[in-house]
């Protein structure tokens, strides 16, 4: 009775498991899942979190410091009577209670400076955050095309192999019938298992680019992946215009994370230039008190203790005024660190304009490979064609006896290399163009 039961369910789980297997993911679903799940991802979001606790601490800054405090005082041997003012030699203990507050009312404006530092940076470690969600989209946007290819690549493999083994039945049927040689056969089969072997080594690449796109994704208890077929739209039949780089330029430089984030962190340092001066000021706070105690020594004309609600109430002191520090010598630290926060400056607007030209430079890149592929594709194209025709003319003369089978596998490995070619050329047009729509502005990437 049990295993009735545990076959109905088993058949269920290898089911599930096949339908898990094969369910296809789109491009655009792998970014999302991989955006999810990224760990490395979640450290930039902490990083933020951290920016923004700090900049909500550099402005909770601004509030009043308020400050409670007691003590419990045993005094033994000779000491000062609070009551008297005179010096005893008895034991006695005494217990403190204090409240007070204080605020700065200038101090050459570091505050207001650390503020606006903190909120460069939060918004720096933001825009930082949002880079690493693009770079990740790119990286899965690689690997998802490295498998595209590769199954091109197998798709390739497995017409050549087809052809091969309808080659090596055909020259089995001539052998029969006494009009080939026995070495043909050989040539076919070698042709074969060369194509056998291409076949293999294709399947290899397409399961080591799959393992590459399920790790990118964090894709877990799974070493296998099915992407949906790519769906390519209407297909242009005039030659797009080529690409300017100083226009792509413009437009990634006013939006691209990166510059952002670099810029924010430029003004920041600007900022803490203004927190290292603000210590050459003199600075002034406002401060305000309330005290009282309980003391042994305190005693009425018996000899005996007041009681502690007396003494709290009457021992009550209150206490406020203002505090002005100027700052004369302190070993030319305050200067020193002005100097150091100007150099920091300087390091953070040297940054930008690297990450300025560094972007410029990828750009020019691009646009240079994208005009070159251009012509790439349409030359790759018409070649591929060409010796798609060569093939099909010598596979009709090896049939009739013609070529042997070496030009045979001559014109077939020229086709398939051409076929190769031609994928390639075609898949980094197209992450090229899509590269390039990023630069210009395009959403290709549904990040939020």
């Amino acid at each position: 009775m049990k295993l009735k039961l545990a076959i109905p369910f088993l058949v269920g789980f290898l089911i599930g498991t096949t339908l898990v297997a094969q369910e296809r993911w789109s491009m655009e679903e792998c970014i999302a899942y991989a955006l999810e799940h990224n760990l490395q991802l979640k450290d930039f979001q902490y990083t933020a979190a951290a920016g923004r606790e700090d900049y909500r601490q550099s402005v909770r800054n601004l509030l009043p410091a308020v400050n409670a405090s007691s003590n419990y005082t045993i005094n033994s041997g000779r000491a000062e009577d609070p009551n008297t003012g005179t010096f005893v030699v008895r034991d006695f203990f005494s217990n403190n209670y204090s409240l007070q507050s204080n605020i700065d009312l200038f101090q050459g404006f570091q505050k207001i400076n650390s503020i606006k530092a903190a909120k460069f940076l939060y918004n720096a470690a933001k825009e930082e955050r949002l880079q690493q969600k693009y770079l990740l989209a790119f990286r899965v946007m690689q690997a998802f095309n490295d498998i595209r290819f590769s199954e091109g690549l197998v798709a390739i493999a497995n017409e050549q192999l087809g052809v091969s083994k309808t080659n090596y039945q055909l020259v089995e049927k001539q052998i029969e019938l006494g009009l080939m040689a026995g070495a043909d056969l050989y040539e076919a089969r070698s042709a074969m298992l060369a194509d056998e072997l291409n076949l293999t080594q294709s399947e290899n690449q397409l399961a080591a680019a799959k393992l590459a796109l399920i790790q990118e994704m964090n894709l877990e208890n799974t070493s296998e992946i099915e992407i949906m077929p790519n769906i390519t739209g209407v297909v242009e039949t005039e030659t797009p215009p080529k690409m300017q780089s100083d226009s792509v330029y413009s437009k990634a430089r006013e939006f691209l994370p990166l510059i952002k984030a670099q810029e924010l962190r430029a003004k920041a340092a600007k900022r803490q230039v203004g927190v290292a001066r603000g210590n050459l000021y003199p600075s002034l706070s406002l401060f305000a008190g309330i005290g009282t105690g309980y003391f042994e020594t305190f005693q009425d004309s018996l000899d005996n203790t007041l009681p502690f609600r007396e003494q709290f109430r009457d021992n009550t002191s209150r206490f406020y005024g203002l505090s002005l520090t100027v700052p004369i010598s302190n070993g030319w630290s305050a200067r020193s660190r002005v100097k150091q926060a100007k150099i920091e400056k300087l390091r953070q607007q040297n940054n930008l304009e690297v990450q300025e030209q560094v972007l410029f430079q990828t750009i020019q890149q691009l646009v240079q490979e994208y005009n070159s592929l251009l012509v790439e594709l349409n030359q790759s194209t018409q070649n591929m064609e060409a010796q798609r025709m060569a093939f099909t003319i010598a596979q009709k003369r090896y049939e009739k006896g013609m070529i042997n089978g070496i030009e045979l596998f001559t014109a077939k490995n020229l086709f398939a290399s051409a076929q190769n070619e031609n994928l390639q050329v075609r898949l980094r047009s197209e992450v090229n163009k899509s590269t390039l729509d990023f630069y210009n502005g395009l959403p290709i990437f549904n990040i939020n």
